[in-house]
């Protein structure tokens, strides 16, 4: 079978690009929202690194299992070091001096070797629907067996937790034949074993290590860690059989029930399936490397019980959207504006039925929940716009598939939901009876997608009325109308007619900034009108329903192109005004100061296309210079992937989460709708 092969050089000729090329990032998923992460070079930068990062249930939530294996090979009867722990801090071109190339194969990580005529390759796969990691090793050069050596290295923690939380006391191994066992107590143990010719463990008493890790460092944090390593694994590795090492945080039965061979060859046929499934305009690259990169975030969440349990009983599945990698869970909004581009666009149509189900079953007082925090099965719900971009979501949804049945069993939660926006429910969130614009904000909460907070400073607190949110507020009206007319209920209908009617008479007479022929951003704030220069106004007209009077789309259009569309998506703030950062980088407070004040958000170039192809359908150049970008951003970020945010000015580095779902969401959908 065909498969998809994206290959990144390394380059020899200067030492700084071969330091940024071996810094860069891959990334792989589990299907639970467990993964496994690293840089090219091999080492660990990060506090969210390592081979296994398993998803647990209640009260452990994603545990870090194994950092990472230091991988040695015996050549004319020395040791040499092929990969370390840590990342090479100087940048000299003797830098993992064996390392020859790293591609991705169907998006799983392959690393060449070469050491004298040894040559070796290594790839790393994760079994879908396991915390089961295989770490797979192929001799290429014609000797007849090559000794290996893999040291292990843990330390046992929440992923998120920093690198200097401290160390247990002791961990106990356990071997039984091939089958070791790493635990301490009160937490999951690590189970390890070797398929491999002539497998041998050196039980040297346990050892420890301290190491830096240059990104937390760079972002502020606590860098010098401690990991613990309980010894090493020899075996010989002979040309055409693959060796293998297992890591699993699953039972013995289950990390076991399929060969290293058969694990590889169903990943493939798994990948080779899900290319198939999506869009047909999907099978040019880049949008074929997304299709894969797509299902990284499609989970089913393990740890609630509750959830899968309900679900199942109703005859479903249970299905949500991990927002983005490393550290998010799900998120409300995140998932319903990612939906159409993760699971429609790419054929996976029941996914997505279950991911609304899933949702459906936890509104409270009118509201869809924001997040659903890390090793918790209740959510958060400070968000004002995550239940009306589920109104948005079910429209998608409902347009490609005509489940009516899903659609007629959500319409009683919909009313519901707008009952509780007209009556007023929590954190302010409430229609104003006077312009029928809703209005939101609360003390200490941040309610918008532009929600940085740090301690207890809201960066972008937006309250009043939103332009964005009453952009949602009025579709959610008209679509509510159209499906409630399409079930005969004619009298409701008129009713949320008037509503829409009265919202978009005033949006069009409030929001027009006619000394700079755009929108408001907020009206009727804490410091009044808020005429920043702001993306949050497209999604006044990309929406099925824009309320925007025509009239101004062009003039809106031309300004956000000229000061906010970049190579990679649109800036949060126009350069220009006096909170503009260029730059997104530094400790916690100086990162969420800049998080929405120009730094730049690939996602939304998805509503930007949207709005533009409905004023300028003629104009195929800025579509198609809006999404180049992204090609090449492939290759740099996280490989086959793309970034959550970059920064506002050349060269637009790429930063934040290395996987962002609706980066990757909207930019797949709106590749697939330029292909004519």
């Amino acid at each position: 079978m065909e498969k998809l092969i994206r290959k990144i050089e390394i380059p020899r000729t200067s030492n700084d690009e071969t330091h940024a090329v071996l810094r860069r990032q891959w990334l792989i998923a589990n299907g639970l929202g467990g993964y496994a992460s690293g840089t090219i070079s091999g080492g660990l930068s990060w506090r969210y690194h390592g081979l296994l990062i398993a998803a647990l249930s209640e009260p452990h939530g994603r545990l870090m299992l194994l950092n990472q294996l230091a991988e040695s090979v015996k050549i004319d009867g020395d040791w040499q070091q092929i990969s370390d722990v840590e990342v090479p801090h100087e940048k000299n071109l003797s830098a993992c001096p064996y390392l020859k190339e790293f591609r991705l194969e169907n998006l799983l990580p392959v690393w060449r070797y070469e050491m004298d005529d040894v040559v070796i390759e290594k790839e790393i796969l994760l079994l879908h629907g396991q915390n089961t990691a295989h770490i797979n090793y192929r001799l290429l050069s014609n000797h007849e067996r090559v000794q290996i050596q893999l040291q292990p290295f843990v330390h046992f923690r929440k992923h998120e937790q920093p690198v200097t939380r401290e160390m247990p006391e002791s961990y106990f191994l356990t071997v039984n034949g091939r089958r070791y066992e790493l635990a301490t107590p009160h937490l999951p143990s690590l189970k390890m074993t070797l398929s491999a010719d002539d497998v041998c463990f050196s039980n040297d008493g346990g050892s420890r290590r301290e190491i830096f890790y240059e990104r937390d460092a760079e972002r502020g944090c606590e860098s010098r860690g401690v990991l613990y390593s309980p010894g090493f694994f020899r075996f010989e590795l002979t040309p055409r059989k693959m060796a293998t090492f297992v890591a699993s945080a699953e039972t013995w039965e289950e990390m076991l029930a399929l060969s290293p061979d058969e694990a590889l060859e169903l990943h493939h046929v798994r990948c080779e399936r899900l290319l198939q499934l999506a869009n047909p305009k999907t099978r040019a690259r880049p949008a074929a490397d997304l299709v894969l990169a797509a299902d990284q975030f499609i989970v089913k969440p393990v740890g609630r019980v509750a959830d899968i349990a309900r679900a199942s009983a109703a005859g479903d599945d249970v299905r949500t959207v991990i927002a983005g990698y490393h550290w998010f869970t799900d998120w409300g909004r995140d998932t319903m504006i990612s939906l159409e581009g993760l699971t429609l666009t790419t054929g996976r149509e029941l996914e997505a039925k279950w991911i609304l189900r899933t949702f459906a079953r936890h509104i409270r007082d009118g509201l869809i929940p924001n997040l659903f925090p890390e090793a918790e099965h209740r959510g958060l719900y400070h968000t004002a716009d995550a239940t009306l971009w589920f109104f948005h979501a079910i429209d998608r949804y409902v347009n490609c598939t005509n489940d009516r049945h899903t659609l007629r069993a959500l319409l009683p939660k919909l009313l519901d939901i707008i009952e509780h926006h007209v009556r007023g429910t929590k954190f302010g969130i409430r229609v104003d009876s006077h312009d029928g614009l809703l209005t939101q904000g609360a003390e200490g909460y941040q309610l918008t997608w532009m929600d940085a907070k740090v301690d207890g400073w809201v960066v972008t607190p937006r309250r009043g009325k939103a332009v964005e949110i009453n952009a949602l507020w009025f579709n959610a009206l008209k679509l509510l109308e159209n499906w409630l007319r399409e079930e005969k209920n004619e009298a409701t209908a008129n009713e949320i007619a008037a509503r829409a009617q009265q919202a978009f008479d005033s949006f069009n007479k409030r929001f027009w900034y006619a000394n700079g022929n755009y929108l408001y951003d907020v009206v009727d704030g804490e410091n009044g009108d808020d005429s920043a220069l702001r993306p949050n106004q497209i999604i006044s007209i990309s929406l099925k329903h824009p309320v925007l009077d025509r009239q101004h789309w062009k003039s809106v259009l031309e300004i956000v192109r000229d000061k906010l569309l970049t190579p990679v998506g649109l800036r949060s703030l126009a350069p220009g005004h006096k909170d503009y950062k260029p730059r997104y980088f530094g400790d916690l407070r100086a990162r969420d100061a800049a998080y929405h004040q120009g730094t730049v958000w690939a996602w939304l170039v998805g509503p930007f296309i949207d709005a533009w192809q409905k004023t300028f359908s003629d104009d195929h150049e800025t579509i198609r210079r809006a999404l180049d970008g992204f090609n090449s951003h492939l290759d740099e970020g996280c490989a086959g992937s793309i970034n959550e945010i970059f920064d506002a000015e050349p060269p637009f580095t790429p930063r934040g989460c290395i996987a962002q779902a609706w980066s990757v969401a909207e930019v797949l959908r709106c590749l697939v709708k330029i292909v004519g």
